[in-house]
């Protein structure tokens, strides 16, 4: 199953997207402050919350600041995140689904909306490009001693649909049903992701020439910066060339 994974094709390389550790720590204090308030601050009894502390430890986020996140999400007067979706077009056609946690929606419609306008896309409906997009369980692995023969039977027993294996990593992609069946796997094998996320994998991708793909992806890049948003999805096809110039 190892190979070619539609995945790797519209992300960029790790670190590109998210490219300031600030703005993860962000996205990840955010994660972790919901999941106590919908789960309760004991990891041991709240799964959102243990993916959410491994994704944290992933992305080298200090113990202290994971601490302050689920004693914030305790607090009775503490933020009160609300999490929405928004969809729509960029210029060419291109379709781009945004996750984002806000304590204040109006405010992040309004900015989802002015990025869309600046760069020439329109803001949808909800629900009007779910049909693009397949749901997936995505997990990236340090490769580090692992025996790749023996993983991948085990894995694939957990319900991994298809194996990326680059040189330091590899990243698993499974059905969302199958996402808390690979997390209790991977716990099982003493493996910590570095990072594991249900992602919306788009089911065709598109093509654009090259100034076409960078105006693009500068509108993409709007969204990303903004506090509020915590993933961007959308069905650009990027080469490794491309994604070499984009940084």
């Amino acid at each position: 199953m190892s190979g070619h994974n539609k995945w790797s094709t519209i992300k960029r390389k790790k670190g590109a997207l998210d490219a300031k550790r600030s703005k993860i720590f962000s996205r990840i204090n955010k994660e972790i402050t919901v999941a106590v308030k919908e789960g309760g601050p004991d990891p041991d009894g709240n799964p959102r919350l243990r993916l959410a502390i491994a994704n944290a430890k992933g992305a080298s986020m200090p113990k202290d600041n994971i601490t302050r996140a689920i004693n914030k999400g305790a607090e009775k007067d503490g933020s009160n995140y609300t999490e929405v979706t928004y969809e729509g077009y960029a210029p060419n056609a291109i379709a781009v689904y945004i996750e984002c946690t806000t304590d204040n929606v109006q405010r992040t419609v309004s900015n989802i909306r002015a990025y869309f306008n600046k760069f020439g896309g329109n803001l949808g409906t909800n629900g009007s490009l779910s049909f693009l997009f397949d749901r997936k369980g995505v997990f990236t692995i340090p490769k580090g001693t692992i025996n790749i023969d023996e993983f991948e039977m085990d894995v694939i027993d957990a319900g991994a649909d298809d194996i990326q294996v680059e040189e330091d990593t590899i990243t698993i992609i499974t059905a969302m049903e199958d996402f808390g069946t690979m997390i209790k796997k991977l716990e099982e094998m003493n493996i910590e992701p570095e990072n594991a996320e249900l992602q919306r994998i788009p089911k065709e991708t598109i093509k654009l020439d090259k100034e076409s793909a960078k105006k693009t992806m500068r509108l993409i890049d709007f969204f990303e910066e903004d506090d509020d948003v915590s993933n961007v999805f959308h069905n650009l096809e990027l080469t490794d060339e491309m994604m070499e110039e984009l940084g």
